[in-house]
């Protein structure tokens, strides 16, 4: 049991890091949305625009498919694909098509894009949308945590690729494949590994950061879901929060212990977005007006429920986790299909703009997505859309500007009738680095061109 005061502590000392860091200084983005999973970008000393023709390319490198974001740390860029040498690729919601192959867990120089190192092992797809794994690689004190599409949880050595250890969730565990594959983005401390998994007594479970050693396991569900775990600190604990197909919850990160259970049963078992805090407000969305407010209590580990969605009001997230500032909400409603602004008080909307989803688009699109990044030093925003396009905006409660957008790579998938890339970015060394199913590419988002 000694090593979960020093848990407490690393989350606390990285907390207290990022609120103190001189925003001159260059800041990783070490796993899914940046060093505190909030969905911001800390680096000063970006373009104000996007000029006509595009900011520079510092390089392109060939990779092969997957929906896995970058993540950075110093001079290494982390990425995961799958390198398909048998079986169709059919992209229907309800097939689960065979495939075999690889997936690669590979570092590349993020000054050159040259490979670094890669970890390659075999893995037979049976899953809907088989393009690739689906989980950002998160990198902490020198070990790479990645999570394959069929369940490879495996921790590296983030400067040689050596592995560490390797646990299957479904063999380990008798868990089912979510018909998407597994994609909760893995939370990783100073000595634990969280990732969900899903089953009886077992939606959670967290690892031995050193050892792949089962700490605990806790809750029910249905099925793993799509969510990742996060941490958070209110009513004077620490809390880990979950979002499995069936409910959201509280658990104690130091043994697994429930404090608090909130139903909330997205359709199709969605449950992707991360639940997203401001002050003492908890937002959790989903598909189909399965979304609410949560006030979180200040004396104690609890919750109140404030509001439900109902339709043309709030967000409801499909396959993107919406950013929340000064009271705002922004966020892609999957019936809209375009970025919504809403309030935290009690979910009006306020505006919605398709220009950074798909700008020739103005009518409801299915599920169309734009993954959205606030830029703390301008107040600005990083849009990338689902047909490959970066666009840099002004957003308030008064409306959406653009400042400009650029095509950094082609969409290469395909869902709902039409070409898509599902893919977050990663931001840090004033670049931005986003793949496709055929190549990752740093753009220069540097002031001094």
């Amino acid at each position: 049991m000694s090593r979960f005061p020093s848990f407490s502590r690393s989350i606390g000392v990285t907390l207290l890091c990022c609120l103190c860091v001189s925003v001159s200084f260059a800041d990783d983005w070490n796993q899914w949305m940046g060093p505190t999973r909030d969905g911001v970008y800390r680096e000063a000393g970006i373009a104000d625009s996007i000029p006509e023709g595009g900011l520079p390319i510092r390089w392109r490198v060939p990779v092969f498919g997957g929906y896995a974001g970058p993540a950075v740390v110093g001079d290494r860029v982390y990425l995961m694909d799958y390198e398909r040498t048998k079986g169709e690729m059919i992209e229907t919601p309800d097939a689960r098509p065979e495939q075999e192959g690889f997936e690669r867990v590979r570092c590349f120089d993020a000054n050159t894009g040259n490979q670094v190192w890669e970890h390659k092992y075999a893995v037979n797809y049976k899953i809907s949308y088989p393009a690739g794994p689906r989980a950002t690689p998160t990198v902490i004190d020198g070990v790479v945590v990645t999570l394959g599409a069929q369940g490879d949880l495996i921790a590296l050595n983030a400067s040689n690729g050596e592995m560490m250890w390797q646990v299957n969730l479904p063999k380990t565990f008798n868990a089912k494949t979510p018909i998407w594959g597994f994609a909760a983005h893995p939370l990783v401390t100073d000595s634990m590994v969280v990732t969900m998994v899903g089953g009886d007594d077992q939606a959670a479970v967290a690892f031995d950061r050193a050892t792949g050693k089962v700490l605990w396991k806790s809750v029910s569900s249905s099925d793993a879901g799509y969510c990742p775990p996060s941490l958070i600190q209110a009513g004077g604990t620490q809390q880990l929060l979950i979002w499995h197909p069936d409910a959201v919850a509280s658990l104690d990160p130091a043994t697994g212990k429930p404090y608090w259970t909130e139903p909330l049963k997205p359709d199709y078992g969605m449950s992707i977005a991360q639940p997203m805090r401001e002050g003492d407000h908890l937002f959790v969305t989903g598909i189909e007006n399965k979304s609410m407010m949560l006030q979180l209590a200040s004396d104690r580990p609890a919750v109140t429920k404030l509001w439900d969605s109902e339709p043309k009001t709030s967000i409801s997230c499909s396959t993107m986790t919406p950013v929340i500032h000064d009271g705002l909400i922004f966020g892609c409603d999957e019936s809209l299909g375009a970025v919504v602004c809403a309030k935290v008080s009690d979910g009006q909307r306020l505006w919605h703009n398709w220009l950074p989803v798909r700008p020739d688009n103005q009518r409801r699109l299915s599920a169309g997505n734009a993954f959205i990044t606030r830029h703390a030093p301008s107040g600005r925003y990083l849009l990338f859309g689902e047909t490959g396009l970066l666009t840099l905006a002004e957003m308030t409660a008064e409306g959406f500007r653009s400042l400009g957008q650029m095509q950094v790579v082609e969409p290469t998938q395909t869902a709902f009738g039409r070409k898509v890339i599902w893919s977050h970015p990663a931001y840090a060394r004033q670049t931005a680095f986003i793949r496709n199913d055929k190549e990752l590419v740093a753009v220069d988002l540097s002031s001094s061109k």
